[in-house]
């Protein structure tokens, strides 16, 4: 089982910023593929970026031009830097990781417990 630890969520300002990371607790080969989902109360949760195994990157468009996310596999973390944070990226933040655990075995797709995350002046 692919265990992951979330940390780096918060209580910031509009216009503030946050650094949330990912980080896969368990002995794993590889991260295939990574990303960063999010729930708002009374919505559903949505894709905020996303990470591939060939590196290719998708982001919300509510998201494009103020969050990173970044993947390091050396480290085991995936890494979602939020900046110009605003009132609507509010939410319940989610990681997402595909990871190969042993070489030679299917990748397996686990999800982290949530952490909070709450822009309010």
């Amino acid at each position: 089982q692919v265990q992951l630890v979330e940390s780096g969520g918060g209580l910031v300002q509009p216009g503030g910023s946050l650094r949330l990371s990912c980080e896969v607790s368990s002995n794993i080969f590889r991260i295939n593929a990574g990303g960063w989902y999010r729930q708002a109360p009374g919505k559903e949760r949505e894709m905020v970026a996303r990470i591939g195994v060939d590196g290719s990157i998708n982001y919300a468009d509510s998201v494009k031009g103020r969050f990173t996310i970044s993947r390091d596999n050396a480290k085991k973390t995936v890494d979602l830097q939020m900046n110009n944070l605003k009132s609507e990226d509010t939410a319940v933040y989610y990681c997402n990781v595909v990871a190969v655990v042993r070489f030679g075995t299917f990748p397996r797709d686990s999800w982290g417990q949530g952490t909070q995350v709450t822009v309010s002046s």
